[in-house]
């Protein structure tokens, strides 16, 4: 499972900062994510103080949550993500765990519609992924509605008598599906005949249904495309709603809740900040004091300004230039931790202190390795002198964890792994240290990142600051393919950058796009600049859309746009003399090129 890199830095500091403290965590994997959600739900339906507790989530009102919880059961599809986004954007509140769950951990939470994700797996392959014995049973008796989308579909044909096969034609990307019933179900307001646009991914098909189902669309193959059964609430996709590619997708999704299930809405950001600051005034004692690494991203920012509000002066924050910051980084961050958040935070420069011990590294694990051991470094000079200074040691650490990296520190179902593959070292669920002291506060656990950015305006952090772009946790050692101290690498990339950001913002398309930056090449490339041939560096541009950086595809600029940084990097950075554009996806590249 590809592992997203840093989206904010804020945990890749606080995971280092565990170390000095010792904090005793949790690791995350594949039977101990349901675990923790469900912690985090027994906390909102059952609150009371918990003080141990790694994991609290922000909540609302109880009933309603209680009994408006829908719930993701996971079986690997690239998409499931969506679908909790999607459904949040409804304000209803959801939840995603792994597809191979207990029934246990199924019924604690209590939904009141289940949702089966698609996944790469085949239902004919031996160890398919599949919900638990009893669970069937469970969602008939308890009035559950259950739908299946594409592997989901699949599962619940399998499972209540139907029959599955490899379709003759297999079905991906965008396909037309015709409504081939009149019914209230999932197409109501739809009549025979009637044609969308939908996104497929499936090699398998139904081709015998259950008794009682009937076939409410077919693809224009003439494959099952939508399939339900009202009096057993069992319903099912074979295409993906969730995504943009199914334009009416959203429609379906809304009419499937609040029409079909009887969901309501209410899910609020205002009451998810009004109940962590009752949770984190709960766990955290009158004496008790909590340090927070803050990297000048979103998620770190907004989770300590959110403390902050709780427990006022008692959060130490740390701020540390490690001499891989943007241009004139610490300058504006610190401006705005102080003049506008006025968070209480210390500054550090250890600069000389992270290049020296990185220069003449090439390889980007082990830079990563360098650069975590520095922040260990200096994390343990402040911890000591905070120590002295209050007399007693910090109780918790603040850590901006999301719900992203929580799905995806959970390997897929069905892979017969404890642990996902390590694309890069991840900064914030798994890897911690297992014998700390320090408990964790994690706000925004169960939120997205433009749910954290509708929080952080609640909090009044500043919107240009909320709507900076994702930086990465190593800072630009992984946008220095190769060892980061050559030469002026460095300061050649800081100008690039900035000269390609701030020509975005002139252009009015900084917030079209998801993160953007420049990359240094290691190579040097022959060229003709005032008359002379040089043989100076070559820089790359990226820039890519996204909703979570889970996926990105690259940004199309203009001609002219790239034509005019183009000339203004080679005539403005002396030893720059070519600029290239990276147009590559994720997948199959990563976001950041290290």
């Amino acid at each position: 499972m590809v592992l997203v890199y840093p989206v904010d830095s804020c945990c890749y500091y606080n995971q280092i900062l565990l170390f000095r403290f010792k904090t005793i965590v949790l690791v995350t994997g594949h039977s101990r994510q349901v675990s923790k959600t469900l912690a985090l739900y027994n906390h909102l339906v059952n609150p009371q103080p918990q003080p141990s507790h790694r994991l609290h989530r922000p909540s609302m009102d109880v009933q309603a949550v209680k009994s408006n919880l829908v719930l993701i059961l996971d079986y690997g599809s690239q998409y499931t993500h969506l679908i909790t986004r999607r459904i949040r954007s409804l304000s209803i509140f959801s939840l995603c765990i792994s597809g191979t769950s207990s029934l246990k951990s199924i019924t604690d939470l209590n939904p009141s519609v289940i949702i089966l994700s698609g996944g790469p797996h085949s239902v004919h392959t031996a160890n398919a992924p599949c919900f638990p014995d009893g669970f069937v049973d469970y969602v008939q008796k308890n009035g559950i509605f259950v739908l299946g989308i594409c592997y989901g579909l699949q599962l619940i044909v399998q499972k209540l008598g139907g029959e599955v096969a490899i379709g003759e034609k297999q079905e991906y990307g965008r396909m037309v599906i015709e409504v081939v019933k009149d019914c209230d179900g999932l197409f109501g307001g739809k009549k025979i005949g009637d044609k969308q646009v939908v996104w497929m991914s499936h090699g398998d098909e139904a081709v015998k249904l259950p008794v009682g189902f009937e076939v409410v669309a077919r693809s224009e193959q003439g494959g099952i495309a939508a399939v339900e059964n009202p009096g057993r609430r069992f319903y099912g996709l074979q295409y993906h709603p969730e995504v943009t590619h199914s334009p009416e997708g959203m429609d379906l999704l809304r009419h499937f809740l609040f029409n079909i299930c009887g969901v309501t809405a209410g899910w609020k950001m205002e009451d998810v900040m009004d109940e962590e600051i009752k949770v984190i005034k709960s766990m955290v004692g009158p004496d008790d004091h909590v340090i927070c690494a803050l990297s000048g991203g979103v998620d770190s920012t907004v989770a300590a300004t959110l403390v902050h509000k709780a427990i006022g002066d008692r959060l130490h924050c740390i701020f540390v230039d490690n001499g891989l910051l943007r241009y004139k980084e610490q300058e504006r961050v610190m401006g705005t931790f102080e003049r506008d958040l006025h968070l209480p935070v210390t500054c550090v420069d250890a600069s000389v202190q992270f290049l020296s011990e990185l220069k003449g590294v090439t390889d980007p694990e082990k830079k990563r390795k360098i650069i975590g051991k520095e922040f260990i470094s200096v994390f343990d000079v402040f911890s000591h002198e905070l120590e002295k200074k209050l007399g007693k040691k910090p109780t918790y650490l603040v850590q901006g964890t999301l719900y992203p990296d929580v799905i995806e520190s959970c390997p897929p179902p069905g892979s017969g792994r404890t642990h996902s593959h390590t694309i890069k070292s991840h900064h914030n669920v798994g890897g911690l240290p297992k014998d700390m002291k320090l408990k964790l506060i994690e706000p925004l656990k169960l939120l997205f990142k433009d749910e954290v950015r509708e929080l952080g305006k609640i909090l009044d952090v500043p919107v240009a600051f909320l709507r900076r772009h994702p930086f990465p946790g190593p800072g630009l050692a992984v946008r220095i393919p190769g060892d980061v101290t050559q030469g002026n690498a460095l300061d050649i990339l800081r100008q690039v950058d900035e000269i390609f950001i701030q020509a975005i913002k002139d252009a009015g398309i900084y917030d079209e796009i998801w993160q953007a930056f420049a990359v240094f090449l290691p190579i040097k490339t022959t060229g003709v600049q005032g008359d002379q041939r040089t043989h100076s560096n070559a820089v790359a541009l990226r820039a890519v859309t996204s909703q979570d950086g889970m996926t990105a595809d690259w940004y199309y600029f203009e001609h002219k746009f790239l034509d005019d940084v183009s000339r203004k990097i080679c005539n403005g950075v002396r030893g720059v003399n070519r600029v290239c554009l990276d147009i590559t996806s994720k997948p199959p590249s990563t976001i950041e090129w290290e």
